[in-house]
């Protein structure tokens, strides 16, 4: 037992001599990531257009085509089509049995997902689809729904307040505050359809908050890019190939 531990404190002992002789590098190392739907079928994409609901400042459908028309621009290998924005909500409505829902339905009135149910058939009609895919000559259409809408909540929130001693030296306190905020919540649903066949290939569903003191003043198009901005890689890695960035240490 005692000649065991001899030998592994020579052992450990040469190990670390072995590493403090080695030079330590940093090596960049690129991960790619596969897109999750296969669109090496299609070299053309038409963003269609959106079931819209919540803050009427705001045209989240018209606002939504734009934002990812031009993401797909700048990222994308399918060329972006560039054509009118369906109005699907009145083709929703146009689609309803009995007259339960119409295309003029406030905005407002629609805040949840449940709001979208009796519109969210149009997603269903294969032959409504086919029939735009033929108008393109059968690209990948992204379509789908977005709820944007105002929320407030209360609470007690964690901040850092800067104190000075009496010797002016400055010291960061961590300090709960209870405070009124508001901000606004999106909720898109991103469908992938074949414009060749109208069947749906692929659905993506997002939600993202934020929130802002109640005093300061955020226009609602703001937040709504703010919000946007932050699901977009995420969009993005439904269609094309990304990849992740980082380092590998080597000892050599």
């Amino acid at each position: 037992m005692r000649a065991a531990r001899i030998l592994s404190s020579v052992a450990a002992a040469f190990l670390a001599g072995a590493c403090a002789a080695a030079s330590v590098v940093e090596v960049p190392v690129e991960t790619p990531i596969k897109p999750k739907l296969d669109a090496s079928a299609f070299d053309r994409v038409y963003v269609a257009g959106f079931l819209a609901g919540g803050e009427e400042d705001v045209d989240a459908n018209i606002e939504t085509v734009r934002l990812l028309r031009s993401q797909l621009r700048n990222k994308a290998s399918l060329r972006v089509i560039e054509a009118d924005v369906l109005p699907l909500m009145d083709a929703a409505a146009g689609a309803q049995e009995g007259g339960a829902a119409t295309a003029q339905t406030p905005l407002a009135a629609i805040r949840e997902e449940k709001d979208l149910e009796p519109y969210e058939k149009v997603f269903e009609r294969k032959d409504y689809w086919k029939k735009i895919g033929d108008e393109y000559q059968g690209p990948l259409i992204v379509t789908g729904s977005v709820i944007f809408v105002p929320h407030q909540r209360s609470g007690y929130v964690q901040r850092e307040q800067e104190t000075y001693d009496a010797f002016g030296r400055r010291s960061v306190v961590p300090t709960r505050t209870y405070m009124d905020r508001k901000g606004y919540i999106l909720k898109p649903k991103f469908i992938f359809i074949d414009g060749r066949t109208g069947e749906t290939l692929h659905t993506e569903t997002f939600r993202e908050e934020v929130l802002y003191n109640a005093e300061q003043s955020t226009p609602a198009l703001s937040a709504y890019f703010e919000l946007m901005d932050r699901l977009l890689p995420s969009f993005l890695a439904t269609l094309s190939s990304q990849s992740i960035k980082g380092t590998r240490m080597l000892i050599r």
